[in-house]
């Protein structure tokens, strides 16, 4: 895998990049605009209020704070880094940045008003781009007067650590801003993917799908420790209910909530999760998740009352349950991921199955000793995977929907590597 992710297009020169504005100063907002004091570049912050401007700035400081309390910095080289730093509560400070990233709530009323502000404010060529992790950036651009300055630069939290950056190419986007978003990536030492516009691009829109599936397993039987431990078994650092409780379970209620208007009726649809939400049990920030966290503790106990939340669920939804083994946990949760892989590329969101895997290891903790979930795939066996995808239909016929690509590559004795750019 190489460093930059996909190959840009030709040879078209990227547009020059000597400041950067971010909008909010949030966990995400300071994480990027670290990313970019860290690659030597000014960086203009911008908040609704003088309290949230401070609280930004406080953001940024305490990582540095924590970079000297380990010895990696010195005060003095914070102060160096933090001369580039300026923070306003007024737009025009962003008159003349070369791009900016808006990282503020994942709504797209509030991410509008913040794209109508960038419109009226910015020199003509700044390029305009958003963090949103699932929101339609066509639809953003569409609200400009510049949709071709627009793009998607969807960090990973924590956004100055995370190495994954999707660069996300909307309809009307012109190609030297494609190729201004892939060399901001280079510059900041982060692995570059391309994607196409969809609810949750390549990555977010695969792992709402496996999750999905170890959800379902949840409801028919399975612990959520004994499926995060079979995942770990498998090489992941943690477990998808380890993932929620870090990044916070409030995060998947709220696009869970957006998307109800939308969701199929015939779909199955496990309220486990959201059970804990209305609890306020959102993981670690709360002290209690699928996990119960001691005062400071960032590694959780199981709990008891989470398992008797699950039975009630159970009991609600008329499931008969059973017991899975980790081979089978595996099998279907790695089934749904490499399904959902297949149909990103089908569709053109990822442009082939080697970007897919870059996703997946860069960003969502896939192991990277074996290669990403669509080379794991031919290393198994597409006829295998198939075939376990259609033996669970028989029960779920609507979720486990073979891919057509899947189904192709399988008819055609090919696999997942045939696809890959040389």
């Amino acid at each position: 895998m190489n460093q930059v992710g996909s190959v840009v297009s030709g040879q078209v020169e990227p547009r020059p990049l000597a400041s950067v504005g971010v909008v909010g100063g949030g966990t995400m907002g300071a994480g990027i605009a670290v990313a970019l004091l860290d690659a030597g570049l000014p960086v203009v912050m911008i908040e609704r209020d003088a309290e949230n401007l401070a609280r930004g700035r406080a953001n940024v400081e305490k990582v540095y704070d924590a970079s000297i309390a380990k010895g990696r910095l010195t005060p003095a080289g914070k102060e160096a880094v933090l001369a580039r730093y300026a923070g306003s509560t007024d737009y025009a400070a962003l008159a003349q940045v070369d791009l900016v990233v808006e990282a503020v709530f994942e709504d797209m009323a509030v991410k509008q008003a913040v794209f109508a502000e960038l419109d009226r404010v910015c020199k003509p060529g700044a390029v305009l781009a958003t963090n949103t992790s699932y929101l339609d950036i066509d639809l953003l651009a569409a609200g400009t007067s510049r949709p071709a300055d627009v793009l998607g630069l969807h960090f990973f939290s924590p956004a100055h650590i995370m190495k994954l950056l999707e660069v996300v190419v909307p309809a009307r986007t012109a190609a030297d801003v494609v190729a201004t978003g892939f060399a901001l990536a280079q510059r900041l030492n982060k692995v570059a993917v391309r994607a196409g516009v969809c609810d949750g691009f390549i990555g977010n829109r695969i792992l709402a799908v496996y999750r999905q599936a170890a959800d379902a397993m949840l409801e028919d039987g399975a612990s959520p420790y004994q499926i995060d431990a079979a995942v770990r078994e498998f090489g992941y650092p943690m477990g998808p209910y380890q993932v929620t409780d870090l990044a916070g379970g409030d995060i998947g209620w709220a696009t869970r909530k957006r998307r109800a208007a939308t969701r199929d009726p015939r779909a199955r649809y496990v309220q486990i999760a959201d059970r804990l939400c209305e609890r306020g049990w959102f993981g670690q920030k709360t002290g209690r998740g699928y996990y119960r966290y001691e005062a400071g503790s960032r590694v959780g106990a199981p709990d008891p009352e989470v398992l008797a939340i699950v039975e009630q669920e159970r009991a609600r939804a008329g499931v008969t349950t059973r017991a899975f083994d980790n081979e089978e946990i595996m099998r279907r949760y790695l089934a749904a991921m490499i399904n959902e892989g297949a149909n990103v590329v089908h569709q053109g969101i990822a442009q082939c199955p080697a970007d897919v895997d870059l996703t997946l290891v860069a960003g969502y903790g896939f192991p990277r000793e074996r290669g990403g979930p669509m080379q794991y795939a031919d290393t198994v066996g597409l006829d295998k995977v198939l075939a376990d995808i259609r033996a669970y239909a028989q029960q779920e016929p609507l979720f486990w929907q073979a891919s057509p690509l899947l189904v192709e590559l399988v008819e055609r004795g090919a696999n997942f590597a045939s696809l890959n750019r040389s």
